[in-house]
């Protein structure tokens, strides 16, 4: 799965690396956990501009009559999302790109779970890919919320986690991107696991655990995994 990440480099890097005419405004994020609002790239309404835009993490359905699903949907799986009720509206029309430059995954060690930073060897940005919807409620209030897709690991990632992201190449942002693709046939070819060699994993502090902890030190690899914080 894919429950926790970062995005530590500024707005003009993701501006130039996602072709946005605006710079996006945000603030670098060490730790970004679900429900919190985030930032992703998708298709504007006018002319098919990329436009940046802050979204909810947690994908709440337009038909959806309790928004407190969104909190039980955060990732979808690569092998389901054009049948699950869920994300196969979205999957065909609502998708989007969610900037990172790293991700989190916890690997069962004994009766403990160590966090480990999973980013590319390059250092650089990356996308996610994404779905997108607009639930609007009784009273008028409109919630735009997101989810990010899981594919089977890389071999160098398998003994961490059963499951990793799924991480676009540059050249799968466009169609990725279009609305007028909706074929499942045609999308499935990106929903595969990320190369193996481009990736790195190190183990880090514990302190990511929490949420409320949002700063450098989440970053800060650890020689020996069994010396991390709480």
């Amino acid at each position: 799965m894919c429950g926790r990440y970062t995005l530590t480099c500024t707005p003009e890097v993701i501006a130039e690396e996602f072709q946005l005419q605006a710079v996006p405004d945000f603030d670098p994020r060490y730790n970004v956990a679900p429900s919190q609002w985030v930032a992703c790239v998708r298709s504007g309404l006018s002319l098919r501009k990329r436009e940046a835009v802050t979204l909810r993490w947690g994908l709440l359905p337009s038909w959806a009559g309790d928004p407190a699903i969104g909190t039980k949907l955060i990732n979808a799986r690569a092998e389901t999302v054009a049948e699950k009720p869920s994300f196969r509206k979205p999957f065909q029309e609502r998708r989007c790109l969610v900037p990172a430059d790293g991700y989190y995954e916890w690997k069962r060690e004994g009766t403990r779970k160590q966090p480990y930073y999973i980013r590319l060897i390059n250092e650089r940005p990356f996308a996610f890919a994404g779905l997108w919807d607009r639930w609007t409620g009784a009273d008028g209030q409109t919630i735009e919320s997101c989810a990010i897709l899981t594919t089977t690991p890389n071999e160098r990632l398998a003994s961490i986690h059963d499951r990793m992201p799924v991480i676009l190449p540059p050249a799968a942002y466009e169609p990725w991107l279009d609305p007028g693709l909706q074929d499942a046939r045609y999308l499935a070819p990106f929903l595969t696991s990320f190369p193996a060699d481009a990736m790195v994993a190190v183990p880090v502090s514990r302190l990511v655990n929490d949420p409320r902890v949002d700063d450098p030190r989440c970053l800060e690899a650890l020689d020996d995994p069994s010396s991390s914080g709480a």
